[in-house]
């Protein structure tokens, strides 16, 4: 099981250049670097929002829909007002929407040929939404797995044992025989050993 985004392959342009040119398309004017900051304090926002969530990590396509529509209008509060950041969050939403702005990942193109060579089977396991599908179709390394699986279709999102209890069942394997390969040591590595499966950490 490979976690996608940070493990296989990565934005392109990176999130914050995205983000400047979605909002630049509407005649706002942010540095790159500045957005760099308020993209990670509104993700951190939503996360928290999640975990506080009753029961915690639940999520629907609905839910992510709603999580990174706060997020653009969070990031761009002070520049625009509520009918323009909606502009930007469905520029942005169509962006990475588009396997045009998704590249593949030296290493983790390495890890899936890797995987494959040593007889293992290849799933896909992120907290992305249903845009996954569309975009593991048609960018290496993604297009190797055999299932995909999105925390918007499964209901759940990492680090819930909700998440990896769901892609058990879908698969009909039990915790001991997978093996999830990801970059984010709390959503990753450590929720996919609590949750009894084996990890291993990627990445910086």
């Amino acid at each position: 099981m490979f976690d996608v985004v940070g493990t296989l392959v990565e934005p392109w342009p990176t999130v914050p250049v995205a983000y400047q040119f979605a909002a630049r398309r509407q005649g706002i004017e942010c540095s790159a670097e500045d957005l760099r900051g308020r993209f990670a304090a509104a993700w951190q926002r939503q996360e928290a929002i999640d975990a506080a969530a009753i029961p915690p990590y639940a999520t629907s396509r609905t839910r992510e829909v709603q999580r990174w529509r706060g997020i653009v209008h969070e990031v761009f509060a002070a520049e625009a007002q509520g009918g323009v950041r909606e502009l930007v969050f469905a520029d942005l939403w169509g962006h990475f929407a588009d396997p045009r702005s998704w590249r593949p990942l030296e290493q983790g193109q390495r890890l899936v040929q890797a995987a494959l060579g040593a007889g293992c089977g290849v799933a896909l396991a992120s907290n992305f939404d249903e845009r996954l599908m569309a975009i593991a179709e048609a960018v290496d390394p993604l297009r190797l797995a055999t299932h995909v699986f999105a925390s918007s279709e499964l209901g759940w999102r990492k680090p819930a044992a909700a998440f990896f209890r769901a892609v058990e069942a879908r698969l009909k394997a039990t915790s001991g025989e997978l093996l999830l390969v990801g970059d984010d040591p709390r959503l990753d590595v450590a929720a996919a050993r609590s949750a009894g499966w084996r990890s291993l950490a990627v990445g910086g």
